[in-house]
């Protein structure tokens, strides 16, 4: 039997071997185990370069994954996006996907794959780049924004329920599994979706506003009555997340969903919690986007992840950013 090695860690692998005994990542690419089935729709017609036939979409091989390098994706001036793996990790686990239709219409999304998961930086990216489509798709035919978001999602949560996984592994039951922070900028309204802790802010000036609230253990057990915020945050279960996308949360995966209109010009940023871990308070946030501000989105979203390294990175960091 054939001997090769991992696209993600390198370590020896079998030909016929699945999953990775090192780092659990599936051998579904370059040969070892091709995927079959596409990942959005379910159409069995791959060609060679992982594109389907019937939708359309490139269901990317994992080595095209795994990856511990920084993405940045510039659209315009206006959107622009980074994803870093920080100082920390091994690997970056996180994913954006951005698209502008014209001058008012825009998609951006951040995905923070579960690192308790398998394959978490392969759900990420399926998740961002599935539901990224669909409403970039949704806006052309006049969709309603809030049912094309929770339509979105839903496509995205069926993209990372396709990921193949091992459900017996010794360490690590939990199938592939990631936040997720959506948003459909049509002219100056905004529709927000998520799952989990990736986090949308507005920030115009001095003033910002959250527009998501976190699904997280802390926020769970304040909203109940059971701690306050300040025993709630000296809790080692202070930021793990109660809910997500992934096939054992399929069932509780219906996304939160606000509108925002905008007033004024300033910036709408989606993040992980790579950046928001080090920023102290609402108003530490706009200190730090009108000391990085910049014409270029691009500028400002690298300034930010650099501020999050600078103060250690011990997490993956994306940050999106659409100038209004």
């Amino acid at each position: 039997m054939t001997n090769t090695q991992c696209p993600n860690c390198k370590s020896p692998i079998l030909a016929d071997d699945r999953f990775c005994e090192n780092c659990g990542v599936p051998l579904i690419a370059e040969g070892l185990s091709p995927t079959t089935t596409c990942l959005k729709c379910g159409a069995n017609d791959i060609d060679a370069e992982g594109y389907c036939a019937q939708c359309g979409f490139r269901n990317a091989p994992i080595s095209d994954i795994a990856s511990n390098e920084r993405i940045k994706l510039v659209v315009s001036q206006r959107l622009a996006g980074v994803s870093d793996p920080g100082l920390k990790r091994d690997r970056n686990e996180d994913y954006l996907a951005l698209q502008s239709l014209n001058d008012r219409h825009h998609v951006l999304v951040v995905c923070d794959g579960v690192s308790s998961s398998q394959a978490p930086e392969v759900a990420a990216k399926m998740a961002a780049n599935t539901s990224c489509q669909y409403l970039v798709e949704a806006i052309p035919v006049g969709e309603d924004s809030e049912l094309a978001m929770k339509k979105a999602i839903a496509s995205a949560l069926k993209a990372v329920c396709a990921i193949p996984y091992q459900s017996q592994r010794e360490e690590d039951h939990d199938p592939p599994s990631t936040t997720i922070v959506a948003a459909s900028v049509q002219g100056t309204e905004v529709t927000i979706g998520w799952l989990g802790d990736s986090r949308a802010y507005w920030i115009s000036g001095a003033n910002i506003q959250q527009l998501t609230e976190d699904d997280s253990w802390l926020n769970d057990v304040v909203k109940s009555g059971k701690l306050s915020e300040i025993e709630a945050r000296q809790s080692p279960q202070a930021h793990a997340i109660s809910r997500w996308l992934g096939k054992d949360a399929e069932n509780d995966a219906v996304p939160s969903v606000v509108k925002f209109t905008i007033s004024s010009s300033g910036y709408l940023l989606l993040c992980s919690d790579g950046l928001w871990n080090y920023i102290h308070t609402p108003s530490h946030l706009a200190e730090l986007v009108q000391r990085y501000t910049d014409p270029n989105a691009i500028v400002l979203s690298e300034g930010l992840v650099e501020f999050a390294r600078s103060q250690g990175g011990a997490d993956n960091i994306t940050v999106a950013i659409l100038s209004i």
